[in-house]
C-alpha cells in the first residue's frame, strides 16, 4: 500500500506498518467473506487502512483492531448499498426504456394502421376488392378469379394497380 504524500516521522510509519503487517490478512478475509468478491475486499481494505492513516494521531492501541472491523464492515455496508441504487438505476431505467418503447411501438402502429385504411379506402373499388381478398382473405389469384368470374391476368393486373397506390401514397413496399 502507498501511502498519500508528505512528511512522516519514522515513528508514524513503522506504528502504522506493524498495524497493517499485524491486521491486513484479518481485514481483508473479512471483507472477501462478506462480499465474496476478492478485487472489491482488496478495495474495501486498502479504504480501511487509508482512513486509519487520517485518524493515526487518535488512535488507541487497545482499539485499533475493534475500528478496523468497524471502518471495514462501514465500508462494506456503503459498497452494497451504492450497488443497490445502481441496480434500482438500471431496473428503473429499462423500465423506462421498455414503457416508452412499447408506447412508441403501439402508436405507431396505430398510424400506420389509420394510414393505411386511408389509403385503402382512396384505392379504385375493383383494387381495392382484389387486394383485400388477396392480402386479407389470403386467397390466390385463381381463386379470386374464380369468385369474381374473372380471369387470372385481369386479377393480377389489378393487384399491380393497388400495390402501386399503395407504394405511391405511403412510400413503403408491400
Amino acid at each position: 500500500m502507498t501511502l498519500p504524500s508528505g512528511e512522516y516521522t519514522q515513528e508514524e510509519l513503522n506504528a502504522f506498518k506493524g498495524i497493517f503487517d499485524k491486521y491486513y490478512e484479518s481485514i481483508r478475509n473479512f471483507a472477501y467473506f462478506k462480499t465474496g468478491d476478492i478485487d472489491v475486499a482488496e478495495d474495501i481494505v486498502q479504504e480501511t487502512f487509508i482512513k486509519v492513516w487520517e485518524i493515526r494521531d487518535t488512535l488507541v492501541e487497545d482499539t485499533v483492531k475493534s475500528l478496523l472491523y468497524a471502518i471495514a464492515a462501514n465500508s462494506i455496508k456503503n459498497h452494497f448499498r451504492h450497488k443497490k441504487v445502481v441496480l434500482n438505476f438500471a431496473y428503473s431505467k429499462n423500465n423506462e426504456s421498455e414503457n416508452s418503447e412499447s408506447a412508441d411501438a403501439d402508436l405507431q402502429q396505430q398510424e400506420m394502421h389509420n394510414k393505411l385504411l386511408f389509403i385503402l379506402n382512396e384505392m379504385p373499388e375493383k383494387s381495392k376488392e382484389v387486394f383485400l381478398l388477396n392480402r386479407i382473405e389470403k386467397l390466390t389469384y385463381q381463386e379470386i378469379a374464380k369468385r369474381l368470374d374473372l380471369s387470372v391476368k385481369t386479377i393480377e393486373k389489378r393487384m399491380h394497380q393497388a400495390l402501386v397506390h399503395i407504394r405511391k401514397h405511403l412510400n413503403y413496399k408491400i
